[in-house]
């Protein structure tokens, strides 16, 4: 038998970023068989921290 486990949102929002999850996506709009918009989807979502530094520069703050 297989046992249930609840897990919080916040708990398995936390194991997904600690690893990383990649979204890939294709939405296409299309009217009449034509192709009017196509949008491609590529995101990586991870948690950042001093093993993992941020790819964004820290702003300098103002003298």
């Amino acid at each position: 038998m297989i046992e249930r486990r609840e897990v919080a949102l916040v708990d398995l929002l936390d194991r997904l970023l600690a690893g990383g999850v990649v979204l890939t996506g294709d939405i296409t709009l299309r009217i009449a068989d034509v192709d009017l918009v196509r949008i491609d989807l590529n995101a990586l979502i991870s948690s950042v921290n001093q093993q993992v530094p941020s790819p964004f520069e820290e702003p300098e703050e103002p003298v």
